[in-house]
C-alpha cells in the first residue's frame, strides 16, 4: 500500500481525536477573531524557569534577535516587491506556478497543484513541522516575556473553526497591558524572538540534513540541465517544419509551430529545434532566440539521470566526459538512464562536435548553478551539500527519501515563516516591531500610528493586486 493511503488514515485518526478532544474540553475554548482558541498551561513554568534562568545569555540574544528581525524585514520587504514585478510582468510563469498568491501550507500542496520542483508534503510532514515550528516559535515569545517580567496568562493552540480541527498554531498568552509599558527595545525583542527561534531551527536542521544526506545517499549518475542549444538571429531562419517563412516576424514564426513536440527550424543550413512552449516564452525578443541543436541527445529522447555509458557506471561529470571521449564521431554508444526508479536504455549515434574537430558530440548542457535574490539564495542553501548535477541514490529506499523530504521541509517552512511573520503588517509581529521602529524614529505615536496603518494596507492592496494578476493569468484562460 502507497505510503500516502496510510498518510491519509492517520489525518482522519487526527481529526476524529482533535474533535473529541475539544468535544470534552469545550469550557476552555475562546473565540478570537477568526480563530477558535483552546487556552491551558502548557509549558508556562518551564518558560518562566528559561526566562529567570539564563538571564545574561538571553540579554546578548535580545539584541541579536532585534538585528536579525530588521534583516529578514527587509529581507522580506525585498522578497514581496520582486514577487508583485513577476506577477505583473511574467504571466507565463506565473499559470505555469499555478498556485495562488493568498494559499495557506496545506497537506498534499504540491500533489494538488503538480509542482514537480517540489518533493510530496504529507500531512505527517504537516503535523510535525506545524508542532515543531509554532511551538518553538510561541516558546522564544514567552521565554524573552519571562526575561522582561511580563506574566504569561496561558498557552495552547488555536484552528479555525469552518476547517477541519487539523489547521492549527500554537500561542502565548501575554500580558499585553505590562507589555504595552515596557521600553521599544524589550518590546521588539519579544516580538522578533518567534522569528529568531524558526531561523535557529532551520540551522539546526540544515546540519542535520547534511549529516543526514552524507549517510543515508550515494552518488549513481549524473543529470543534466538541458539539451545543447545555440542563440540564432530571427532574420536568419528560413523555414519551420519544412515550410517557408516569408515575413520574418515573431508572429509568423509562432503561427507555423506545432502544438506539441519538437518543431524543426532551418538557420543558415543548420538544424534546430524548439517546442511552441519555448519560442512563447521569448516573445520579448526581437534579434536573437535562443533554440536547441538538432544533436543526437535531443533526437532520441534522451531523458533522466546518466548512470551508464557503455556498460559502464557514471557518478560525476569527469566519469561521464572520459568514457565519452572513448568514442569518435559516427559510433554507436550505449547509454543508460534512471527517472523515476525506472531504467531506460538507448542506443544513440554520436556526432561531430560542431566547434572541436575530432571530437564526439552527444549534446547535453550543464549549467553552471547560480542564485539571485532570496529565494535562489535559500534554494541553493539548501542544495549546499551536493555535488552539482550529480544524481544520488537512497542507500534505504524510501526511508532515506522520506526523512530527507522531512528534514527539507522543516528548514524551508522555518525560514518562510520567520520572513513572512516580519512583514511591517498588522496582522504579523513585524507590524508591531515596525510601529515601534517608527515610533522610535520620530518620537510621535501620531505619526506612527500613520506610517504603520500606510504600510498595512499598501501590502494588503499589492497582496489584492498580485491575486488579481493571478486570476488573469491562471483562471481567465481556462474559462
Amino acid at each position: 500500500m502507497a505510503f500516502i493511503i496510510y498518510d491519509i488514515i492517520l489525518l482522519i485518526i487526527f481529526a476524529v481525536f482533535m474533535s473529541i478532544f475539544l468535544y470534552l474540553n469545550r469550557k476552555n475554548l475562546r473565540k478570537e477573531g477568526l480563530l477558535l482558541l483552546y487556552k491551558a498551561d502548557w509549558g508556562i513554568k518551564l518558560i518562566n524557569y528559561v526566562g529567570n534562568k539564563y538571564k545574561k545569555t538571553l540579554r546578548v540574544l535580545s539584541y541579536i534577535s532585534i538585528a536579525l528581525g530588521y534583516v529578514l524585514m527587509v529581507s522580506m520587504i525585498y522578497l514581496f516587491g520582486k514577487i508583485v514585478y513577476l506577477y505583473i510582468t511574467s504571466p507565463q510563469i506565473v499559470k505555469a506556478v499555478k498556485v495562488p498568491p493568498i494559499m495557506p501550507l496545506i497537506p498534499y500542496l504540491p500533489q494538488a497543484f503538480n509542482l514537480n520542483f517540489l518533493p510530496p508534503f504529507y500531512f505527517t510532514y504537516w503535523i510535525i513541522i506545524i508542532a515543531l515550528i509554532a511551538i518553538t516559535h510561541e516558546f522564544a515569545h514567552g521565554i524573552f516575556a519571562a526575561y522582561n517580567k511580563i506574566k504569561i496568562k496561558s498557552t495552547g493552540f488555536g484552528f479555525f473553526p469552518f476547517f477541519l480541527p487539523i489547521f492549527l498554531a500554537a500561542f502565548v498568552e501575554l500580558d499585553e497591558k505590562k507589555m504595552s509599558h515596557k521600553k521599544k527595545l524589550p518590546q521588539m525583542a519579544i516580538l522578533s524572538a518567534g522569528t529568531f527561534a524558526n531561523i535557529l531551527t532551520a540551522i539546526f536542521f540544515f546540519i542535520v540534513l547534511w549529516a543526514f544526506f552524507s549517510l543515508a545517499f550515494v552518488p549513481s549518475g549524473i543529470t543534466f540541465d538541458s539539451y545543447a542549444s545555440s542563440s540564432v538571429a530571427i532574420a536568419s531562419i528560413s523555414s519551420i517544419n519544412g515550410i517557408s517563412l516569408q515575413d520574418k516576424d515573431y508572429e509568423n514564426i509562432l503561427s507555423l509551430a506545432n502544438e506539441s513536440g519538437l518543431n524543426e527550424i532551418k538557420s543558415n543550413g543548420r538544424e534546430y529545434l524548439a517546442t511552441k512552449e519555448i519560442l512563447e516564452m521569448q516573445k520579448q525578443n526581437t534579434e536573437n532566440i535562443s533554440l536547441y541543436d538538432s544533436a543526437p541527445a535531443i533526437n532520441a529522447g534522451l531523458l533522466g539521470a546518466i548512470i551508464e555509458v557503455n556498460g559502464v557506471g557514471v557518478s560525476k561529470i569527469t566519469d561521464f566526459q572520459r568514457e565519452l571521449l572513448k568514442n569518435s564521431p559516427g559510433e554507436n554508444i550505449a547509454i543508460k538512464t534512471k527517472i523515476e526508479g525506472e531504467v531506460l536504455e538507448y542506443e544513440i549515434i554520436l556526432e561531430e562536435h560542431p566547434e572541436i574537430k575530432n571530437t564526439p558530440w552527444l549534446g547535453i548542457g550543464f549549467v553552471e548553478q547560480k542564485s539571485s535574490g532570496v529565494i535562489g539564495k535559500m534554494y541553493m542553501a539548501l542544495s549546499s551539500f551536493k555535488e552539482p548535477n550529480v544524481y544520488y541514490e537512497p542507500k534505504y529506499d524510501g526511508f532515506s527519501l522520506f526523512i530527507y523530504n522531512l528534514l527539507w521541509w522543516i528548514i524551508l517552512i522555518s525560514m518562510s515563516v520567520a520572513l513572512v511573520n516580519m512583514l511591517p503588517v498588522g496582522i504579523f509581529d513585524g507590524g508591531r516591531f515596525f510601529y515601534l521602529t517608527i515610533l522610535g524614529i520620530t518620537g510621535s505615536e501620531k505619526k506612527a500610528k500613520k506610517t504603520f496603518s500606510f504600510a498595512t494596507y499598501l501590502f494588503l492592496f499589492l497582496l489584492f493586486l498580485i491575486m488579481i494578476f493571478w486570476v488573469f493569468s491562471v483562471i481567465y484562460p481556462i474559462l
